[in-house]
């Protein structure tokens, strides 16, 4: 699933392509038909991000409102525009350039006060410039839960996955078992700065990032990841491997239904 860097640099790449002018609204599978038609030939506004979601705000209080869960792509592309296949939900089009969206959870017509509602059930995003760590560190204090767990809860902090969450407590040396109540209020600001500078860097180079300058493969002379996730990183998906700070064998372990990657050395308990 996209993490919430990918969602931010969709919001900005919808809106340089077709912000401030008038679009055709299409859905070739049909699942999105009726909406379209009433979009069809307005302006697109402005975007929007919060987390994993994406807004696309038109003319009025009317907003698409697209996750892409597990499967949902998007694909733009420049003219002369083919046709599309009858798998794209929605295709936003003008002369010189068009965007495909296919198999996403949900594309949707909401009001102002519809996408409103997503925004209060969602957590902090550390990239929205308005957010910060507060109101998050007022449940992860009190919490029992893993911390590893409260990363992933959008409820809690928007836009973290399976990727950020793991190399961000591995950054901060933080054992991905412990509890929230454990952890201080300094330890949390530090990991919530952290995820706003990686995370930026994401949106910035549309990939993660996240080793150090001098764990670099350059630096340390090693050769370079290969992973269709692209990104140097120091531990998701390098279980059973040397960790790059101690030589330790990288551990993983299923954790709420997803893979979590730690260095038991550098992570202590």
């Amino acid at each position: 699933m996209p993490e919430g860097h990918t969602i931010h640099r969709l919001a900005a790449d919808y809106r340089e392509r077709f912000g401030g002018r008038s679009v055709r609204v299409t859905s070739p599978q049909g699942k999105f038909a009726d909406s379209a038609a009433l979009l069809d030939g307005t302006v697109l506004e402005r975007t929007d991000a919060h987390g994993k979601h994406l807004f696309l705000g038109f003319g009025g209080q009317e907003w698409i409102h697209i996750h892409l869960g597990l499967f949902g792509k998007v694909n733009f592309g420049g003219a002369p525009l083919p046709p599309p296949t009858d798998t794209v939900r929605l295709r936003l089009a003008n002369p010189a350039s068009y965007v495909d969206l296919r198999g996403p959870t949900t594309c949707a017509l909401l009001t102002d006060g519809e996408k409103q509602a997503i925004h209060d059930r969602l957590g902090p995003d550390p990239l929205r410039p308005s957010d910060g760590p507060d109101r998050a560190w007022a449940r992860i204090s009190r919490s029992r839960t893993t911390v590893a767990a409260l990363l992933m809860d959008q409820k809690i902090i928007a836009g973290v996955g399976n990727v950020y969450r793991a190399e961000v407590l591995f950054r901060h040396g933080i054992d991905p078992y412990r509890a929230g109540k454990d952890l201080t209020r300094r330890e949390w600001h530090a990991v919530w700065a952290d995820l706003v500078a990686l995370m930026r860097e994401g949106v910035r180079h549309n990939r993660i990032d996240t080793v150090r300058p001098e764990h670099t493969p350059e630096a340390m002379g090693r050769p370079p990841r290969v992973d269709d996730h692209g990104g140097e990183v120091y531990v998701y998906r390098r279980a059973h491997q040397p960790c790059h700070i101690c030589g330790g064998e990288i551990r993983t372990a299923d954790l709420a239904a997803r893979n979590l990657f730690w260095c038991p050395a550098c992570q202590r308990a």
